[in-house]
């Protein structure tokens, strides 16, 4: 199935809301210590034979990119979170000389994470190991609202699929927290894990629903409801979930890549909850998506700097 090798090692990767065979990646020279970063925007239909994916565009960095985001209004327009703590506006329709068309930089530390709402398209959220949490417009040069609860680094900022006013944000503090961009406190802390959480995602079916992914290799799903015990542990992974990801399709189902090199799927429901893994990276597995546009079509990429493409049920590292 289709592959991509990057010069850098890779840190996330999502697929486009617009065109099915688009996708970008984020990636960080020396695993994001120390060293330049690179978008690329990938194209899944050129070319033939083992590797079919093209590269038709990318923009550098100062310093490693640890997140993505594309704009759900526009489909030229993504956002990279950047390890200097600043948040690039890319429009892929202009050359790499007319980038970014925008910088964005109110975070102190690393940027880690961003989130485009879905349906108030012209706001988006970033996280970043400062411990907050910025709400942004894309007309604004300033950021809207910050949000400061968090005791230690946000790695992960999600909107919810349904309420538009709702997000939440997972940190390093073992909290999860759920909050409405209307009050500047949270409305709802969960202490979902012991050790440092990496990642959350909301189901896109259940709006009361999420994960999380820790440092103690778990994922558990929660009910905001009633989050005294989550309602599904999940113990497959040997080292920390770095992502965890809901279908966009299937109410149960969740991906998720980790430390351990590997990537998962898992359908919470039973009780042998495992219904595929893959083992094609060759160093940590630290980023996944599923496509909205097409079922099946998963994505992931590594500290191998490899992406791979493929469908569910498929080797990853086959020809087409």
């Amino acid at each position: 199935m289709p592959s991509f090798k990057t010069p850098f090692q890779g840190y996330s990767v999502k697929f486009s809301p617009f065109h099915p065979n688009l996708l970008a990646v984020a990636t960080a020279q020396n695993f994001g210590i120390l060293g330049n970063g690179r978008l690329h925007v990938l194209s899944l239909s050129g070319g033939a034979g083992p590797a079919p994916i093209t590269s038709p565009f990318s923009f550098d960095t100062a310093d490693g990119i640890y997140d993505l985001a594309w704009s759900e209004s526009h489909d030229s327009l993504l956002i990279a979170a950047v390890a200097d703590g600043s948040l690039k506006l890319l429009d892929t329709s202009l050359p790499p000389t007319a980038n970014p068309v925008r910088s964005l930089s109110e975070h102190s530390r690393e940027a880690s994470s961003l989130d485009f709402h879905p349906t108030r398209r012209d706001s988006f959220l970033s996280s970043s190991w400062d411990d907050s949490v910025k709400l942004w417009a894309l007309d604004r040069p300033q950021s809207l609202r910050t949000f400061l609860e968090h005791s230690y680094c946000v790695y992960s900022v999600v909107w919810h699929p349904r309420h538009a006013d709702v997000f939440a944000s997972a940190s390093g503090d073992r909290t999860v927290r759920i909050w409405d961009v209307r009050d500047p406190n949270s409305t709802q802390v969960v202490p979902a894990h012991d050790h440092e959480i990496l990642t959350c995602d909301w189901n896109k079916y259940d709006e009361c629903v999420f994960a999380t992914g820790s440092v103690d290799r778990s994922i558990r799903v929660w009910d905001v409801r009633s989050h005294r015990a989550p309602l599904s542990v999940i113990e497959g992974h040997g080292y920390a979930v770095r992502k965890v990801k809901f279908s966009p399709h299937n109410a149960r189902i969740i991906g998720s890549c980790s430390y351990d090199m590997s990537v998962c799927f898992w359908d919470y429901g039973k009780e042998d909850s495992c219904i595929g893994r893959y083992d094609h990276h060759t160093e940590f597995a630290v980023g996944i998506d599923m496509s909205v546009l097409v079922e099946g079509l998963v994505a992931s990429t590594g500290w191998d700097g490899m992406v791979y493409a493929w469908q569910l049920g498929t080797d990853p590292r086959a020809p087409m």
